[in-house]
């Protein structure tokens, strides 16, 4: 695979779509603030008629979301609709009322399970297991959850991953987030529904919002996702049929040579390993 070509703006590309879906963490904010030329370039393509959808892998509802994109001052005009990991999460939640869950995640996710007819509960008496994050993700790594999950698979246990990202960016430090978690629980064999990015389910309700919206579907071909991570943004839009651009100063960047400097070669190799290439890539999203 040759070297990617950096794309210096997104307005070269935009006349191309009617719609994106735009990851969040990585791409309009770091989780300390905003990135302003990204939100720029959103806001400008709802400006020209576009729809924005962001697409998040949070294990929260879309309204605490909305609220947290607030806080990080990321104006509401850079977006028009929001699809959560954790709306799908809530989404099996509610067709199960009534059952025990065992909860791997912290106190701070727990606005996952507002107004929803469940309990939790230990382990062994669990009906099935929710798994939102690390207890305490800025010391933990997943090795230390090897007894907890060899007890899940004696029992059986299925697991509801809420966040399906590996790692995400706090600042200039990368944390473990759920998939780390649920990843591990799959190679022992265990059984995962992933509610976030790359599978299905959230892309099928980002499609949705974009009907709501526009009032008609629109083809795959006039949609376009934005994301920082190969595995989660650039594979989901692979297997929804979507175009995708690439941003390099994520969660990759250490790994590409840094975040003012990206090695292109290191990207035609990433790319590569995962037998897909996006439409386009550039440092950080700009218009």
């Amino acid at each position: 695979m040759l070297a990617p070509t950096l794309t210096d703006h997104f307005s070269t590309l935009a006349s191309r779509y009617d719609a994106v879906l735009c990851d969040v963490w990585g791409v309009v904010h770091n989780g300390v603030r905003a990135y302003t030329d990204a939100c720029d370039a959103l806001a400008r393509f709802r400006a020209g008629g576009g729809t924005v959808i962001l697409v998040s892998n949070a294990p929260r509802p879309r309204e605490w979301v909305v609220r947290s994109l607030d806080r990080l001052a990321v104006p509401r005009e850079s977006y028009d609709g929001l699809a959560t990991s954790g709306d799908v999460t809530r989404a099996f939640l509610r067709g199960h009322p009534g059952d025990t869950v065992f909860l791997i995640g912290p106190e701070r996710d727990h606005t996952i399970f507002d107004g929803l007819p469940i309990r939790f509960g230990a382990l062994e008496a669990a009906d099935y297991c929710v798994c939102t994050g690390l207890y305490e993700d800025e010391r933990e790594t997943p090795d230390d959850y090897a007894d907890i999950l060899a007890r899940l698979r004696a029992r059986k246990l299925f697991m509801v991953c809420a966040n399906p990202d590996l790692v995400v960016e706090r600042g200039d430090k990368l944390v473990y987030c759920a998939g780390s978690i649920a990843d591990r629980y799959a190679h022992l064999g265990g059984e995962v529904l992933y509610a976030g990015k790359p599978h299905p389910p959230i892309y099928d309700e980002a499609f949705a919002q974009i009907v709501a919206i526009r009032g008609k579907e629109v083809p795959r071909t006039r949609v376009l996702a934005i994301g920082d991570s190969v595995r989660t943004d650039l594979t989901g839009a692979t297997r929804a049929g979507i175009d995708c651009l690439f941003v390099t100063a994520g969660i990759h960047a250490e790994e590409l040579g840094g975040r003012h400097a990206p090695d292109t070669n290191a990207l035609a190799v990433i790319f590569a390993d995962a037998g897909a290439a996006p439409k386009a890539v550039m440092h950080r999203l700009v218009w």
